[in-house]
């Protein structure tokens, strides 16, 4: 009994040690936030500020106008989440219940794409958003999520096995064709899914760099990962107003994921999938 409850109070610690070794970063985070930028370099440093500050928040938003790129980064996510679910369910839903010739192969092929990352592609895909003329607008950023995505596809494919047949065969007796039976039966019950799908491709394409840096020239049109590259410079960062935006950039994630926590959990887990 000794030996358990020994055993159980080092794993106890280690699991402390390691819960506060990743927060840590989020802690200091908001700490330096509060902080002028003299505090930051300050040694030894303060992990409770002893001058706390609203005057980086005003700064980000005054001068350099986060709130707008705080809307053009929720518009970009949003409508490319969007984009994810009306197509991953139904490529998900054609793969799980449909029958075609090749689509194994079909599947197969999609599943790997996960394994081309977008460096490879992002040239050919520039020349041909500049040949329709797409550059400078936020396009690039949303039509490529209305494209078939390999993850949430995988994901809601999981889901759609799942679900039992004499559902799908009594809708088909009833008289509903392929696109009824997926809207007025499967679309209902993956709900859950579909919110761990949303959770998932929002914040994929909240933190989006790539495109954004490519394909977005005018200043107005930032989004905020572009918008907090504005604090780094050659030699020097401004640490104080970088950590500001990205306690800003950090909290519509953290919302969307408390509002919407349950139904993701309860979409990964009736997917049987694990992090």
């Amino acid at each position: 009994m000794k030996r358990k409850k020994t055993s159980k109070v080092i794993i106890y610690l280690i699991m402390i040690l390691i819960s506060i070794i990743m927060i840590f970063p989020f802690y200091w985070m908001i700490v330096t936030s509060f902080q002028p930028l003299k505090a930051v370099y300050k040694y030894p440093p303060e992990f409770i500020p002893s001058e706390p500050t609203f005057n980086n928040y005003k700064v980000i938003f005054g001068k350099y106008n986060f709130l707008r790129y705080t809307i053009n980064s929720l518009f970009v996510a949003t409508t490319a989440a969007f984009g994810q679910l009306f197509t991953c369910s139904l490529a998900g839903f054609a793969f799980a219940r449909m029958k075609f010739v090749g689509k194994e192969i079909f599947f197969g092929l999609l599943l790997a794409t996960m394994m081309v990352p977008i460096e490879v592609v992002i040239i050919p895909e520039f020349l041909l958003m500049n040949a329709l003329g797409w550059i400078d607008t936020y396009l690039p950023l949303i039509v490529p999520s209305f494209l078939v995505g390999s993850t949430g596809t995988f994901l809601m494919r999981s889901f759609y096995e799942n679900v039992p047949r004499e559902l799908e065969e009594a809708a088909v007796i009833d008289g509903a064709g392929p696109f009824r039976v997926y809207w007025n039966v499967f679309l209902p019950l993956s709900r859950s899914s579909l919110s761990a799908l949303f959770i998932i491709s929002f914040l994929i394409n909240w933190n989006a760099m790539l495109r954004p840096l490519i394909y977005l020239n005018d200043q107005k049109k930032f989004t905020l990962p572009l918008a907090l590259i504005s604090f780094m410079g050659e030699y020097s960062a401004q640490w104080n107003y970088l950590l500001a935006g990205a306690v800003v950039s950090v909290l519509p994630i953290f919302v969307v994921y408390v509002i919407m926590q349950r139904q993701f959990i309860e979409g990964i887990t009736s997917t049987g999938l694990k992090g």
